[in-house]
């Protein structure tokens, strides 16, 4: 018998899951973002002939959109490419997932591979479109499928011991 992983089990794997991303992409990120403020720095603070200041709104508005923007991508490709290898690899179930002895697979119960896992991955975009609701749907569908379970054709399950 399968047995289903709801809402609750999987928002908790969700948290483990981010708190892991958050120390991964911070890791990153920091040298990153520390190198683009020290170039930024020395123009974003100019010195006239007469040793004044002239502090520059436009460059200091510029760095952070573009620290921003680095921040986003980043966090985006280590999510994506996070879930997605380890959805599809021998484990099929990212950290928190393993955590709470849950695993990915299709509607059939196969092992998800990489591709399938991506676009299961990506669909997620929708269901944060949706304010949300697209995961919420978990604790509703027959299946406990959130909105992108459903495109994807996946289901998250509690690990049989047998497997």
């Amino acid at each position: 018998m399968t047995l289903y992983a709801g809402f609750w089990l999987r928002f908790v794997a969700w948290l483990i899951d981010r708190i892991l991303i958050g120390v991964i992409s911070a890791i990153i990120l920091s040298p990153i973002l520390a190198a683009i403020g020290i170039v930024s720095g020395g123009s974003m603070f100019p010195f006239s002939d007469f040793g004044e200041q002239d502090f520059n709104w436009a460059t200091l508005l510029a760095t952070l959109t573009a620290m921003i923007g680095i921040s986003l991508f980043v966090r985006m490709a280590v999510l994506l490419l996070y879930h997605a290898l380890m959805e599809s690899s021998k484990y099929q179930a990212s950290l928190g997932k393993l955590a709470l002895g849950l695993v990915v697979t299709d509607v059939q119960g196969n092992k998800l591979d990489f591709s399938k896992a991506l676009v299961r991955n990506l669909c997620k975009l929708i269901s944060n479109l949706t304010f949300t609701i697209g995961y919420i749907m978990a604790g509703f569908t027959d299946k406990k499928q959130a909105l992108h379970d459903v495109i994807a054709g996946t289901l998250v399950v509690r690990k049989q011991s047998n497997q």
